[in-house]
């Protein structure tokens, strides 16, 4: 079975709540889960701000970050918050939105079978983390968003988690560039056919998330053909340029205009634009920004 993308949000039902489950402590993999055929609501009605969650939005999309000040950043967070909910106190979600430099990134039991290349001389930094899934590439073009969300204030249940993440892709894919998309069964993640635009790979620790979604916008796909992304053999990578460029059908003719004078910095701004707006959205949440020192960061130009 195939989860279709949709243009209209009210046609999904929800996962239930695990209202009384332990907290876990769980790496979520990009691949292999086990997905009911129930459906899920991701409702777009406009709540008031009043009654919205607050969240705080770290706003470094057009910068490119080391993975591991990235990593730091995000443990950081997570035990900011562990220690706000040990003494009761209300948290809100973060949200942080970057790019890296060229790096490849393992899950927590991500095998060498899936490297290309001499892991003693490889071509970029490669760096095992504690996420879920296989090895995945991040570099410059490409969107990378780390919710760090208190799901005790969404929903306790992962699986809802990780399809919202699918869901906040697929309505930013819809809604800027008129590109459908869609959820697979059995792996996770948003794809255009056999093609991948976004990996998911997670944490939760005491039901506080980290890591997150990494979006192909513009990003160099060579890297790709060095590893076996997601441990996937059978199916391909892509990006938004690549399937507005690549497709001629109507349905992206008037994104395919964005094109037309080559510019990349442009398509990820609107990129990052959608997906906050989408985020927004899923998670009915208000985004308020949280300023952060760019020390040692390099920006884009």
């Amino acid at each position: 079975m195939v989860f279709v993308a949709t243009p209209t949000p009210h046609s999904l039902v929800p996962y239930p709540a695990c209202k009384n489950a332990s907290p876990p402590s769980t790496a979520y993999s990009h691949r292999g889960l086990s997905i009911s055929c129930c459906s899920l609501d991701f409702k777009s009605t406009s709540l008031a701000s009043s009654t919205l969650k607050r969240c705080e939005y770290i706003d470094l999309h057009d910068q490119f970050v080391p993975y591991r000040k990235a990593w730091d950043l995000q443990k950081a967070i997570v035990k900011e918050k562990k220690a706000l909910i040990e003494v009761n106190r209300g948290c809100p979600d973060t949200v942080i939105i970057l790019q890296h430099h060229p790096v490849f990134t393992l899950g927590t039991g991500s095998s060498p079978q899936y490297l290309n290349f001499n892991t003693e001389n490889p071509p970029y930094d490669v760096i095992r983390t504690e996420r879920g899934g296989e090895v995945t590439y991040h570099g410059p073009g490409q969107l990378v968003m780390y919710p760090i969300i208190n799901l005790r204030n969404h929903k306790m249940d992962l699986h809802w988690y990780l399809r919202a993440l699918e869901e906040v892709v697929i309505r930013a894919l819809s809604s800027m560039f008129a590109i459908k998309a869609s959820r697979v069964q059995g792996f996770t993640g948003v794809w255009i056919g056999d093609q991948k635009l976004a990996a998911i790979g997670i944490r939760v620790s005491n039901w506080i998330t980290y890591h997150g979604l990494a979006l192909n916008v513009s990003v160099d796909l060579g890297p790709f053909k060095l590893i076996v992304p997601c441990g996937i053999r059978d199916r391909g990578v892509g990006s938004i340029k690549s399937i507005l460029g690549n497709d001629q059908s109507s349905n992206y003719a008037m994104s395919r205009n964005l094109l037309n004078n080559d510019d990349d910095l442009l398509l990820i701004d609107l990129a990052n634009q959608s997906l906050v707006k989408e985020f927004s959205e899923v998670f009915q949440i208000q985004l308020k920004q949280r300023s952060l020192s760019l020390s040692g960061f390099q920006h884009v130009n």
